[in-house]
């Protein structure tokens, strides 16, 4: 089971005026699955964007980056499960395509203002047949209410969906955030095999939301990790419907990093981390949820050496998956980390408020009855203080046990 994570109640997923959102079980993969998700979103909205760094992306990502850059004025999302639409070449691309034809039809859009979306198994055609087919029962549930069951139809290997949402005032105005996403496995920063959509109702400029898109998935998305893999189909949406009745929000906002735009920006930051932090607890069999915090580096670069290092390993993975303190594995992992000079004999580790090892060794006072009882417990930290200079950061993971290998095993099946 996911790691002290539950599915949200549907009244905890809060409206956002000018979202609508419905589902259909099109019966992609597998029969008896909500498995299309529809949004749509009020004229004169703001949507960014950003996307995997994996060169062989999908299909569907390489024709949202291109619908964006087109700034045609996006009014709907289109998600699919079931099939990644990923390794299939110029076909791909006309799938993909084909059902934003078929969805802007339906809605009296072009197949520009549509981006679409898909998660699932990779190197398989897309049954566009099927997805289309699904399009109608979607739209006529649309409605602003509808955010469980937009998570719930995203899911691939997900245990729980994942969702959350948040009020703040905005010049008197009340602003409403509220965020999904989905993902369990291959799951690694600049993106995961994760799809993430926030919307807000606040009035926010195209350039503003680009500036906070940057900076949440950097302190969320862009700090998770679950077994190194990066995917093809990673996707971060932010929306902006503009009818909460706040002053708007614009670039000179953002330059002068004023309260309105500082507050916006960090809500929302808010729910993306959240929703990241719930991809890990419920990475695939995970059963702790680790945090990764390095302090004391030169850069925040080379504190994420560290971080990453830690947080990739099999070994310490299947260590705190089985509550062996066999803290060795992670001083290994710090010093093959990369970073330059490091010096050994200056650097702490703790675990939790444990102290394990300093003086380029074992601390003199740890007992490893110490580290066994830390690493029994369902959340723990793993600090490590470099002891060269001021920068840290801070990484989120998970541990390995038996289930990730039998879960990637019968994927397919």
């Amino acid at each position: 089971m996911p790691v002290k994570l539950n599915s949200p109640e549907a009244a905890s997923l809060l409206p956002v005026k000018g979202v609508q959102l419905g589902f259909a079980e099109a019966h992609v993969r597998k029969p008896n699955r909500k498995d299309v998700l529809v949004m749509t979103l009020v004229e004169g909205s703001k949507v960014a964007g950003v996307f995997t760094l994996n060169q062989f992306c999908a299909a569907p990502v390489i024709l949202c980056k291109d619908f964006l850059a087109q700034k045609s004025g996006i009014r709907a999302l289109l998600v699919n499960t079931g099939n990644a639409n990923a390794g299939t070449g110029e076909e791909g691309l006309n799938r993909a395509k084909q059902t934003c034809v078929a969805l802007a039809g339906l809605l009296n859009l072009q197949a520009n203002q549509i981006l679409p979306f898909s998660t699932g198994v990779i190197l398989e055609p897309l049954p566009v047949d099927k997805v289309i087919a699904g399009l109608p029962a979607a739209i006529a549930n649309l409605k602003e209410d509808n955010w469980l069951n937009a998570a719930e139809a995203i899911m691939t290997t997900d245990i729980v969906a994942k969702g959350t949402s948040r009020q703040i005032q905005l010049g008197g105005k009340t602003v409403t955030i509220t965020g999904i996403s989905k993902g369990s496995g291959m799951i690694h920063p600049n993106m995961a095999t994760m799809l993430g959509y926030i919307a807000t109702d606040a009035a926010v400029s195209q350039s503003a939301l680009e500036s906070i898109i940057q900076y949440a998935v950097n302190k969320s998305f862009n700090c998770i990790t679950v077994d190194g893999d990066t995917s093809t189909n990673d996707s971060l949406i932010l929306m902006a419907t503009n009818l909460a009745g706040n002053t708007e929000i614009n670039e000179d906002d953002v330059k002068s990093a004023s309260a309105d735009f500082i507050a916006l920006r960090d809500a929302m930051t808010d729910v993306a981390i959240e929703l990241a932090q719930a991809i890990v607890r419920d990475g695939e069999g995970a059963t702790k949820f680790m945090t990764v915090k390095i302090e004391g580096g030169r850069d925040e670069a080379e504190c994420r050496k560290v971080a990453y290092a830690i947080a990739h390993s099999p070994l310490i993975k299947t260590a705190f998956f089985a509550s062996d303190p066999n803290l060795g594995r992670i001083l290994a992992a710090i010093g093959y980390a990369g970073v330059d000079k490091l010096d050994v004999n200056a650097l702490k580790l703790y675990l939790g408020d444990v102290l394990v090892a300093e003086n380029g060794g074992r601390a003199a006072a740890y007992l490893e009855e110490q580290g066994s009882a830390v690493m029994k417990e369902p959340e723990i930290l793993v600090r490590v203080d470099l002891a060269r200079g001021d920068a840290s950061c801070t990484v989120w993971t998970c541990d390995f046990s038996y289930d990730y290998v039998k879960i990637n095993a019968d994927y397919r099946s």
